[in-house]
């Protein structure tokens, strides 16, 4: 299993926490962290989600992005019934460790939201107006 840094970390711990070369991913309180995914053709961000040590475990071990379905409680396979597989081609962490960027080549039409759509991200907000509204791209 991969462990957090423990809270409270003295400098020298922060210190190799953001400039060394351990892997040692900060997982929240409910055991997960936060995963953007984005396509590696044109770097558009597909997806956001979580993983849990498992899930990053196996996305390392098997090149293939599985996640922590919060909703559902329970690990998943990106594209196990979607089609929608994606093959990891890189994971990057930021600098405390705390979250991760997947960059990916996604399988079956290209998408990745589960309304069909390639990403999740389609809409975007109308700040124009108050209450800001949703615009569809």
């Amino acid at each position: 299993m991969i462990a957090s840094p423990p809270p409270g970390a003295s400098p020298a711990a922060k210190n190799e926490l953001e400039e060394g070369g351990a892997f040692t991913p900060h997982f929240d309180a409910d055991g997960l962290i936060v995963c953007v995914t984005k396509d590696a053709r044109d770097g558009q961000i597909l997806m956001l989600a979580y993983m849990n040590a498992e899930a990053l475990r196996l996305t390392i071990e098997t090149g293939v992005a599985h996640y922590w379905s919060r909703s559902r409680r329970t690990l998943w396979r990106k594209g196990d019934t979607s089609g929608q597989i994606q093959k990891v081609t890189e994971i990057r962490t930021d600098c405390d460790q705390d979250a991760l960027l997947v960059t990916v080549e996604p399988g079956g039409d290209g998408g990745a939201c589960h309304t069909g759509r390639r990403s999740c991200f389609y809409r975007k907000i109308d700040t124009g107006d108050f209450p800001a509204k949703l615009v569809f791209d």
